[in-house]
């Protein structure tokens, strides 16, 4: 009677086994499958760097370049707004911030900064909704339904 319960047991045991065994590689290929799944699915960082106008045909009016670096073409304000972002500094045609932080969830995208004019220092909250990789609305979240629509420049 001990070797039948021990032959139970032993076959239960290689039953167990040879089940996981053959569960293994489908069990691999989900999990590879799924990584690589939730690896594609991961939001990047947004990418600001760049001259953002408020229309595109507008660029070469509101940008030009002096070297190899972007400014404020001359009269610019005549012809629209826009900023021009390079690394974690932001340059308008009359004020100059500093990010101090970013944070983003899915395409919104808030930025904290501390910004100086000739005249006066602020901390401003910027609210962007990002559209796509070259366009983006700036979100006034205390006038509502009030957003202002700015494309980046290739120049």
């Amino acid at each position: 009677m001990t070797s039948l319960v021990r032959r139970d047991f032993s076959f239960d045991f290689g039953e167990k086994k040879m089940f996981n065994a053959c569960r293994l590689p489908t069990v691999s290929v989900v999990l590879f499958a799924l990584g690589g799944v939730l690896s594609n699915g991961e939001v990047q960082a947004f990418e600001l760097t760049g001259a953002w106008a408020s229309q595109t045909d507008l660029c070469p009016r509101v940008f030009t370049k002096k070297g190899n670096q972007v400014v404020f073409a001359e009269l610019s304000e005549l012809f629209g707004s826009g900023f021009i972002v390079d690394g974690s500094r932001i340059r308008g045609r009359t004020v100059k911030c500093t990010i101090k932080s970013k944070k983003q969830d899915g395409d919104n995208l808030e930025l904290s900064t501390a910004c100086a004019t000739s005249i006066m220092t602020s901390n401003v909250r910027f609210n962007l909704k990002i559209i796509d990789d070259n366009t983006i609305d700036r979100l006034f979240p205390e006038i509502a339904g009030m957003t202002l629509k700015y494309a980046r420049c290739s120049i």
